[in-house]
């Protein structure tokens, strides 16, 4: 016997299709929370440093350096974290 779906069964389907989408995009979402906030306290640290004056004997410009590499390195597991 065949079966077929009613026009309300075919879009209950497609919502339940639809919530599972969203529901796992925040499952992901959600497991990248921390490294979203180190990002962005990164960027905070970035911008206090390019607000510093003086160079200090060059840490100063070497510590926006490795912010950046740093603000690099999470980007690259951000993204390899949403595979």
């Amino acid at each position: 016997m065949r079966r077929t779906f009613s026009r309300f069964g075919a879009l209950a389907f497609v919502f339940a299709l639809l919530l599972g989408a969203l529901v796992g995009g925040v499952a992901v979402a959600e497991t990248q929370v921390h490294m979203r906030n180190a990002k962005g306290d990164l960027q905070s640290a970035l911008d206090q440093l390019n607000a510093a004056s003086a160079d200090k004997a060059g840490h100063r410009v070497n510590a926006i350096k490795l912010v950046n590499q740093a603000i690099d390195e999470v980007n690259a597991g951000i993204q390899a974290g949403a595979q």
